[in-house]
């Protein structure tokens, strides 16, 4: 709605549209299903109902059999971005790549920081954070000091010299603001950072999600062996047909 249609990006604005999308969805203009709400949060039960109940599970599972496309790869790479809203969107684009993408809500704490580290460290490969955020004086503070710290993280705890980690903003960029054409806004007078700021802010919500999904795609694929990746779907078919027949039949 912002990127598409100029909606204000404020509380007040988030608010009135809250409340007409709740009504349209009462009133069957909208599909409950169109809409995605994260507000209920619960932990996963891998229970049961009876034996049976879990072997369709496993055959389900056998079904959907998928390899991990990074295993072959002499890389390791994630996507990190501001909004956690904005993660479902993201991860559908990189899930075929068998790359995991996470919400940097709390990207800033050094608990988070010294975790990506550990990671990078236990994977043993160079590895590349691909960035989505805001551009603004904030977000592009945050994307640096973060950049730094793991970096410094790693360099300190890696078992080998080879390991090592990039930092790359996919998104938003002040080039990408110029070539699309991006509506503008002051910096935060609030905002410390904006003193050495040069120019407008913009949100990433300005980028149509297509635009976002094609320049999240690109990134992940200039940085990956395509045909390493071939060669893993063709295997992950063989493996999935290899599992099923391997399955015990459906009960009668």
């Amino acid at each position: 709605m912002v990127g598409a249609h100029g909606y204000d990006k404020t509380e007040a604005a988030y608010g009135r549209l809250c409340h007409h999308l709740a009504n349209a969805r009462r009133g069957r203009f909208i599909p409950f299903a169109a809409i995605r709400d994260d507000g209920v949060t619960t932990y996963r039960r891998d229970h049961f109902e009876d034996r049976d109940a879990f072997l369709r599970r496993v055959r389900e599972m056998g079904r959907n059999y998928t390899r991990d496309k990074l295993a072959g790869q002499d890389l390791h790479i994630e996507v990190w971005c501001e909004a956690a809203g904005m993660l479902p969107q993201l991860d559908d684009v990189a899930e075929p790549y068998s790359v995991r993408a996470y919400s940097s809500g709390g990207f800033d704490s050094l608990t988070a920081k010294k975790d990506l580290a550990a990671r990078i460290c236990r994977i043993g490969k160079p590895t590349v954070i691909l960035h989505l955020g805001d551009f603004d004086p904030s977000g592009v503070s945050i994307f640096d000091s973060v950049a730094e710290d793991v970096a410094a993280f790693v360099e300190t705890d890696r078992p080998w010299g080879t390991i090592h980690v990039t930092f790359e903003r996919v998104a938003l960029t002040a080039d990408q603001v110029r070539q699309y054409g991006l509506p503008t806004a002051p910096p935060k007078a609030t905002d410390s950072r904006s003193k050495g700021w040069d120019g407008g802010t913009c949100q990433l919500e300005a980028l149509p999600p297509n635009v976002i999904a094609d320049i999240l795609r690109e990134a992940i694929e200039r940085h990956i062996s395509m045909v390493q990746l071939e060669i893993d779907r063709i295997d992950e078919e063989r493996d999935r047909r290899e599992i099923q027949t391997l399955l015990l039949a459906p009960p009668k």
